[in-house]
């Protein structure tokens, strides 16, 4: 058995005499095939030799192997760890993530794959700055942040206390959503709603719940955005949104489960010096009834749908041929008694010259008549039409 050290010199008399039959075969510019082949066959033999005694050899000090262990056990800096887990301070403003974040957020649904949705919040930002401003009686700026899908424990998880949370229902579409503003928009609702002068910032007061007059004053600032909200939506669907309740916990304000997706859509409101963030949450399965809706790419697009081609069909409708019949009478008989009917066979009806006829097109019931005679035709006279009820 040999040592690691012989193992050493046995590899450095071996590239010796590798390099001196490379220096002679190389100084013949006129060397045979055969002496190139077996160079070549050396060349790999000793290759093979030295990877082969570099993994065997564990413990060797300074040789080769040692060094292409250290390249391969290489240890990821904090910023490769980063991007590798996707957690990169760059991506918080909206950037698509990478990494393991990426995969977690996977499920979520982007918004901008549905593109009307941000045709409805355009139009909600220029009502709300027309409604706030008669509202307040100020010069109020309101502007559209952020739109972002989120799942909804993760959005209670992130809102910052205290604030008030507002739920509100969508009759026509039988869900809820959610409101959330922040304590800075309510602090300066109340002083603008109260007289507060102009240029002073809110002031607030840690440690207390919001009194009955704030969350009165705050209340009707919601109604007021509800009302801009429906005429926002109502080009695309008609829809009302009314005001449920108000809350300052989190937990009290859950309207879907935790792991459902939901867009948020983030409104800044400015008056002058105060203002603060306003927080419009609609959950997936709150828009799902105009889901069809908000796919569209423009205001009243059709989907497969040629309006040339329906009034094409409309107008050759009425001149397409429609058999009907004219009904005398019905009998029940028994199916022996049919077979016995032969060429001359007469059964009696139970219609009178004066009995009803009844016209119809196929098992359809369209019109009762009475029967008669018109040159020399058998006519029927209507004389009323039949209604079919639903069963």
């Amino acid at each position: 058995m040999t040592t690691p050290a012989e193992d050493d010199v046995d590899q450095e008399a071996m590239m010796a005499e590798w390099e001196a039959a490379m220096g002679s075969e190389g100084g013949d510019d006129e060397g045979s095939g055969e002496e190139n082949d077996n160079q070549d066959d050396l060349a790999a033999e000793w290759e093979a030799m030295v990877s082969g005694e570099g993994g065997d050899d564990s413990g060797g000090g300074d040789s080769s192997s040692g060094a292409s262990g250290r390249e391969s056990t290489r240890v990821l800096n904090q910023d490769e760890i980063d991007s590798l887990l996707g957690f990169d301070e760059e991506s918080d403003d909206g950037v698509d993530r990478s990494g393991i974040q990426a995969i977690l957020n996977s499920a979520l649904v982007s918004y901008e794959r549905l593109p009307m949705l941000e045709v409805v919040f355009d139009r909600l930002v220029r009502l709300m700055s027309t409604s706030l401003r008669n509202f307040t009686s100020d010069n109020v700026e309101v502007t559209l942040d952020n739109i972002a899908s989120i799942r909804f424990g993760d959005y209670l998880n992130s809102i910052p206390l205290p604030a008030m949370l507002s739920v509100f229902k969508a009759e026509e579409w039988d869900n809820h959503g959610l409101i959330t503003v922040d304590s800075s928009l309510i602090y300066s609702i109340v002083d603008v709603l109260l007289g507060g002068r102009r240029g002073t910032a809110a002031m607030r007061i840690e440690g207390r719940p919001y009194t009955t007059i704030e969350r009165s004053l705050v209340e009707r600032m919601i109604h007021v955005m509800l009302s801009d909200l429906s005429a926002a939506f109502e080009p695309l669907s008609p829809v009302n949104f009314r005001f449920d309740r108000l809350e300052t916990n989190p937990r009290f304000a859950t309207i879907s489960r935790p792991s459902n997706a939901a867009i948020v859509t983030r409104l800044r409101i400015d008056m002058e010096d105060r203002g603060g963030l306003l927080e419009l949450l609609l959950p997936y399965a709150t828009l799902e009834p105009v889901r069809e809706l908000l796919l569209q790419m423009f205001m009243g697009e059709k989907f497969g749908r040629d309006s040339i081609w329906e009034t094409h069909l409309a107008e050759e409708l009425w001149k397409t041929y429609v058999p009907t019949e004219a009904v005398l009478d019905e009998q029940t008989m028994r199916l022996n008694d049919i077979f016995d009917l032969k060429v001359g066979s007469r059964f009696m009806l139970n219609a009178t010259p004066d009995s009803p006829v009844r016209l119809q097109c196929g098992e359809v019931p369209l019109y009762l008549g009475i029967m008669g005679r018109s040159a020399d035709h058998i006519a029927v006279k209507i004389e009323e039409r039949i209604y079919k009820t639903k069963g």
